[in-house]
């Protein structure tokens, strides 16, 4: 089964493998459209919009949006601030889609983790779901070869129709942070400097929010972060360099297809 719906400003794809007797997929989107009403940036009424304006206290919120904000204060202090979802407090005006708090590199991750955990709880094991540039994957294509592979393609940052590599992944996720979305207004939220080093960043590893998280701060740390990645046991990442160089850690050049 196959369904796909616009939402978080992009495409939320679902491919299912396995034999289906009830669609599990309503509720799956039911999820989607919740953390949209929970965390969108876009919303005035959302509770992180509230928080972020001091209109109400984090420890009135759903326990969703108290969980995301602990998991990202963690996240912040594993970085030394290289990922930080306060930044937009430093800022003295907001334009359209800022918050003072956004959590969105890692709460679109989390949320794909987070049904796929639903899927598998329901007993399917061969499955895929895609949000942007966030990837979870479960089982394989081919539900009777044990062997099979997701092909998971990472996009090309200068050609929006291409691939710039395709990784073959079992029960993985992948998660992708570039500055192709938002160009030179992608900064390093330590100093407010704009990120150069890097066009794009693209991290494996069993959890998708902390992928994401962990892709966002690459983007930020540059090339020389990528020691500080893999000293993260599971996780592995490839970047593409501003001078148009591709740099893979060994654990990515393994599940690398092309």
């Amino acid at each position: 089964m196959r369904r796909a719906e616009p939402q978080w400003g992009t495409v939320i794809s679902v491919d299912v493998r396995d034999p289906i007797g009830a669609d599990p997929l309503d509720d799956l989107f039911s999820w989607f459209r919740r953390v949209d009403d929970l965390f969108s940036t876009w919303r005035p009424e959302t509770e992180i919009s509230r928080i972020g304006r001091g209109d109400m206290e984090p420890c009135a919120a759903q326990q969703e949006v108290r969980d995301v904000l602990a998991a990202c204060a963690d996240l912040k202090r594993e970085t030394n601030g290289a990922f930080d979802i306060g930044y937009g407090r430093k800022l003295e005006t907001l334009q359209p889609g800022q918050a003072a708090i956004d959590p969105s590199g890692y709460v679109k991750g989390w949320a794909v983790g987070e049904a796929a955990g639903r899927l598998a709880a329901a007993g399917f094991e061969n499955f895929s779901i895609g949000a942007g540039g966030d990837v979870v994957v479960r089982g394989g294509p081919d539900p009777a070869d044990a062997h099979s592979l997701w092909r998971v393609g990472v996009r090309h940052p200068w050609e929006p129709k291409q691939v710039s590599m395709v990784l073959g992944l079992r029960d993985f996720s992948c998660a992708t942070s570039g500055r192709y979305e938002r160009g030179e207004h992608v900064v390093d939220p330590r100093d407010g400097s704009a990120v150069t080093g890097l066009v794009s960043a693209t991290v494996i590893g069993p959890d998708l929010g902390i992928a994401d998280a962990y892709a966002t701060a690459l983007l930020v740390l540059g090339e020389d972060g990528l020691p500080w990645l893999v000293s993260h046991p599971g996780y592995d990442a490839v970047v593409i360099t501003s001078d148009q160089r591709v740099v893979l850690t060994p654990g990515l050049e393994r599940v690398r297809l092309s």
